[in-house]
């Protein structure tokens, strides 16, 4: 059985969300930019928080920690690599340490880029990834810490999990995002019906997260530099596909 998602927006853009396995009701929450709703989504389904998962340590993904951890008691897993600028942890993980959540086990993937100490969680059995602040929806995190080199490494472990797999991204950037893939890409078909799709959901008041891998693939800039097209579009043929990447990057950051 599947584990249950909760989306639960937080501060101004940032995203936190909750995982339950149904059949056992234990429960886990994927980064903690405020706790205060996420006690009150918790309290809203009867649910008792058991793991905390954080993705990396920039304070809009881990402030609430102290206050989350004091109400509901729950463990504390994070990267080993930045246990120093992590709350204190319980677990310290690597890439592929299995995260368990009642039946279904979960693998941690090092992304780093965004931050030295990146890692991201995928749940295979129910198609789940949380990617945070490495592969967003649309885009990708600015690179803070690491190199182009190694957020292209990044997301290319993301690009080889399966086509339905969901992905939970830290933030809502996803409208500026779009109107800067579409800089790139005006007559790409998909990327005019995301934004489509989007500004419907806008007006409906529905949160446009979590989105899939395949809609990823077919719209996200980020994704596509190793693409001829893309190439071609940037005037690098010859180019790797982390240099092309790179220059989307720096385009982004312009943007």
């Amino acid at each position: 059985m599947a584990l249950e998602l909760v989306v639960v927006p937080c501060l101004k853009d940032n995203f936190a969300f909750l995982l339950q396995d149904p059949a056992t009701g234990q429960t886990a929450v994927v980064d903690v930019p405020d706790a205060a709703p996420i006690l009150a989504a918790l309290q809203a389904r009867g649910w008792t928080l058991g793991q905390i998962l954080l993705t990396h340590h920039h304070d809009d993904h881990i402030q609430g920690v102290p206050e989350l951890r004091a109400a509901t008691g729950a463990r504390v897993l994070g990267a080993a690599a930045d246990a120093h600028r992590l709350p204190p942890l319980d677990q310290a993980l690597h890439e592929g340490d299995a995260v368990t959540i009642g039946a279904e086990t979960g693998r941690v993937i090092d992304v780093p880029g965004h931050t030295r100490g990146h890692i991201a969680f995928h749940f295979p059995d129910s198609a789940l990834a949380f990617t945070a602040d490495s592969l967003m929806a649309a885009g990708c995190g600015r690179l803070f810490e690491g190199t182009a080199a190694e957020m292209w490494e990044s997301l290319s472990k993301f690009a080889d999990l399966p086509g339905e797999t969901r992905i939970g991204s830290g933030h809502d950037y996803l409208d500026g995002n779009l109107r800067f893939a579409l800089t790139l890409e005006p007559e790409n078909p998909d990327l005019i019906s995301r934004i489509e799709r989007l500004d419907r959901l806008r007006r409906e008041g529905h949160l446009p997260m979590p989105s899939t891998l395949a809609e990823e693939r077919k719209t996200n800039p980020f994704l596509r530099a190793a693409l001829p097209q893309m190439k071609a579009t940037l005037g690098m043929a010859d180019a790797t596909d982390a240099a092309v990447f790179a220059e989307i990057r720096a385009r982004k950051d312009r943007f």
